[in-house]
């Protein structure tokens, strides 16, 4: 694996923990609105938020196809 490889592999992972995170930051603070005003839980809005974090399983899952195609994509 050279460098560029390398660098693409470390930036698609970080891509995909920093949606992870994302995904879990906003349904933690949804969790507190909620509980904090008292509401109902609106599932089609805790589905929403799951979404990046979903997407972020999906790139780690293909992390390294990914990475391979980007650093093709960038030596080109």
């Amino acid at each position: 694996m050279d460098a560029s490889e390398r660098g693409a592999m470390m930036l698609v992972r970080f891509v995909a923990v920093a949606l992870i995170g994302f995904s879990l930051a906003e349904i933690a603070l949804a969790f507190a609105l909620v509980m904090h005003a008292n509401q109902a839980v609106g599932v089609l809005a805790w589905i929403g938020k799951s979404l990046p974090g979903v997407a972020g399983l999906v790139i780690l899952v293909k992390a390294r196809a990914l990475a391979q195609w980007l650093a093709d994509w960038l030596d080109n």
